[in-house]
């Protein structure tokens, strides 16, 4: 279904966390290096920065638990 409001909740909620942890503190002198900065970001968001709603666990981290727990079973 299209136009539930709840749809699109976890992407708005990406780009607040990107707007709030990052892109209000900078400024930046091109489009390319907003790119850029967004892309290490990115990758910091998925890799190190821990999530409450997944343990305390960067979203890398909650998947490779996963594979393992379903692995052992």
């Amino acid at each position: 279904d299209t136009g539930i409001c709840w749809d699109n909740s976890p992407a708005e909620s990406f780009w607040s966390s990107f707007k709030h942890e990052h892109y209000y503190r900078h400024s930046y002198a091109t489009k390319a290096e907003l790119g850029a900065a967004i892309d290490k970001w990115i990758a910091w968001y998925n890799n190190k920065r821990r999530h409450s709603s997944i343990g305390m666990l960067s979203p890398v981290c909650y998947e490779r638990s996963l594979a393992a727990t379903a692995k052992a079973a």
